[in-house]
């Protein structure tokens, strides 16, 4: 019965998603750092992608700087607003703000200090989040890539580019034919870049 099954799912389109056929409860898991509301479209899309999502909704800075230390979580994808090259956060109140590690503004400087990201690929959807000094401290907490938009997407646009991505994940293509496939789908996500730590690219 198993072998039989094995084969016939060894016969279909490759696609991560036959090992979830196969009884795994997913093929990799997101943590989903939302802060801009839009994590509860972007939710069901993974899911249905044979992702185990875990959703993480920040309404402080101290949210968000908790949400960033995932070392060992496969994806971390955040959603965001971003503004020049910084995390764009709600404005809280002074007597909530005080408390906070940061913000409202989050700064490059910020995300190094207080994230561990070992072995993540992080996607922030923010505005101008490729920005050269954000990416790098993304990945100087251990990301293993970084992908964000270097303009202002459309906000369906970031859900979309999300989605996309990782539906050729789950396709089985890597992270660069992914992002390749995205910039090559219109003008519009055709912003989004990916960066990795220079020994690599080396």
């Amino acid at each position: 019965m198993v072998h039989s099954e094995t084969r016939w799912l060894a016969s279909l389109r490759p696609s991560r998603l036959r090992e979830v056929q196969g009884g795994a409860l997913s093929w990799t898991r997101v943590r989903l750092v939302d802060t801009n509301g839009q994590g509860v479209a972007l939710r069901p899309l993974l899911e249905q992608l044979g992702i185990q999502v875990e959703l993480c909704r920040v309404g402080q800075a101290r949210h968000l700087a908790a949400a960033l230390t995932a070392p060992d979580v496969p994806y971390v994808v955040i959603e965001c607003h971003g503004d020049g090259g910084d995390i764009v956060l709600d404005e809280l109140a002074e007597e909530v703000q005080r408390y906070q590690p940061f913000g409202p503004r989050v700064s490059p400087d910020d995300v190094r200090r207080v994230a561990d990201l070992r072995g993540a690929t992080v996607i922030a959807t923010g505005c101008e989040l490729a920005d050269d000094a954000m990416a790098d401290a993304f990945l100087d907490a251990g990301a293993e890539a970084y992908v964000a938009p270097t303009g202002a997407p459309f906000g369906y646009a970031s859900v979309f580019a999300v989605a996309m991505l990782f539906y050729d994940l789950t396709e089985g293509r890597s992270l660069d034919v992914a992002v390749d496939k995205l910039r090559d789908h219109d003008d519009e996500l055709a912003m989004w870049q990916l960066s990795r730590p220079a020994d690599e690219l080396a």
